[in-house]
């Protein structure tokens, strides 16, 4: 079975246990690594043509203003077919209550008929909020198994769950 990982990830300052600090490598890029190495998946990393500031603050305000204008903002590069894959992990980091405007963008230019996909969020105790909801709506004719939620303060004590979750 061909596995492929489309994720999304900021690096600067996060939030983390009620604190921003800097993080070298988002959350989410941790987590799709740890994935990677169980599954032998490719990844691909959604990243936005305009980058977002490194600033925490400016970074929610720009978040927040593109999903209340329901933004698809342009992408670096789009991943155009993903018929050659069975397993897709779908990752990004809790924006707003749901993904990132960034991953809309590529999502919705994607067949996803017929693919087992498994969503894996990244956040500090907001869970998936309505992520898997838009997810089912963004990934029609998907077959869905069980999403994995990690607090950001816990990725790097993750691996073993994360390995876990890949096998069910």
């Amino acid at each position: 079975m061909s596995k492929l990982i489309i994720y999304f990830s900021r690096s600067g300052e996060n939030y983390f246990s009620g604190e921003i600090k800097h993080a070298e490598k988002g959350n989410t890029e941790v987590i799709a690594e740890y994935i990677r190495e169980f599954t032998g998946a490719r990844m691909f990393k959604v990243e936005a043509k305009n980058e977002y500031p490194e600033d925490y603050a400016e970074c929610g305000k720009i978040a927040k203003a593109e999903k209340e204008s329901d933004a698809r903002p342009e992408l670096k590069e789009a991943l155009r077919d993903i018929s050659q894959y069975d397993e897709i992990f779908i990752g990004y980091p809790n924006w707003c209550g749901t993904l990132p405007m960034p991953m809309w963008t590529q999502l919705e230019q994607l067949d996803f008929t017929g693919k087992v996909v498994k969503p894996f969020v990244t956040h500090e105790g907001s869970g998936f909020g309505t992520s898997e909801d838009d997810l089912e709506k963004l990934c029609s004719g998907a077959v869905f198994k069980k999403g994995m939620a990690v607090l950001g303060k816990h990725i790097h004590d993750a691996k073993d769950f994360v390995k876990i979750w890949t096998e069910e």
